[in-house]
């Protein structure tokens, strides 16, 4: 596994070398683009809009327009705007992690300790452990500064999420809630009946799984083969106020049943 960002962690005043991986990997299908005539693939180019020829990777920079020209910056340019996030993870803070709402949570990924910096590597995964708290701090990966939480995982690893800004969480004033809705008593009653027997004795996250994709892979399968694949049907209805009880005391039953 590449590392895909090295630096430290700012503990104090105590550094920790570090390498980043990517811990998660996409489960969709590889789908390319073809043209519905003959099935050929799609490719893009990068064109100059100017020349109308194609622009090789080597040749591309990255520009800001300011006025009415670009001003092109380079990649010591990124360094130069905040040289410490560059290479550094401060931690600012610690907070119970139940105090970070889950909207905030993006991407994670491993953190491994580098040379020499195993002991405080360790000495931060029991410190976060004992403490029952993760670290908030940021950092500049790719050209962007980061948020992220430092998180004590299993096997003495650290975890480092990465974190959404606040100001990058959408205003809900434009989304139409309910204002009122009245809740009996007895309804309220059976739906938390339904959560409890819904949750498990001990949670085991390995049993959920992408079935999406395995069922497409069959469809595929199947297409190749020259099979025809039927469209099942499947149609939403809509819970109306007066069968919400029934439908919440037939979900008990279907339970019970399964």
């Amino acid at each position: 596994m590449r590392s895909i960002w090295t630096g430290a962690i700012g503990f104090g005043l105590v550094n920790i070398p570090i390498r980043l991986y990517s811990a998660v990997s996409s489960s969709k299908l590889d789908l390319d683009m073809l043209d519905k005539k003959n099935y050929a693939n799609i490719k893009f180019q990068r064109i100059n809009e100017s020349t109308g020829k194609e622009v090789a990777w080597e040749n591309i920079v990255k520009g800001y327009k300011y006025g009415d020209e670009y001003v092109v910056l380079d990649e010591e340019d990124f360094e130069k705007a905040a040289p410490e996030k560059s290479k550094m993870i401060e931690i600012q803070e610690f907070i119970k992690e139940d105090d970070l709402d889950s909207i905030y949570i993006d991407t994670p990924y491993y953190v491994a300790p580098s040379k020499g910096g195993e002991k405080a590597y360790i000495l931060l995964h029991r410190a976060l452990q004992e403490s029952g708290k993760v670290a908030l701090g940021s950092f500049v990966m790719r050209t962007r500064e980061n948020f992220c939480m430092v998180k004590a995982a299993e096997n003495n690893l650290l975890v480092l999420v990465k974190l959404r800004f606040p100001e990058e969480i959408r205003d809900t004033a434009d989304i139409n809630l309910p204002e009122r809705a009245t809740v009996k008593q007895d309804e309220l009653k059976m739906a938390m009946t339904l959560i409890n027997q819904l949750t498990p004795k001990k949670f085991n996250i390995a049993k959920y799984r992408d079935t999406y994709t395995d069922a497409l892979m069959k469809i595929i399968k199947s297409k190749a083969g020259g099979k025809k694949v039927s469209q099942p049907k499947f149609k939403i209805v809509r819970s109306q106020p007066k069968d919400i009880m029934a439908q919440l005391k037939e979900s008990l039953k279907t339970k019970k049943a399964s």
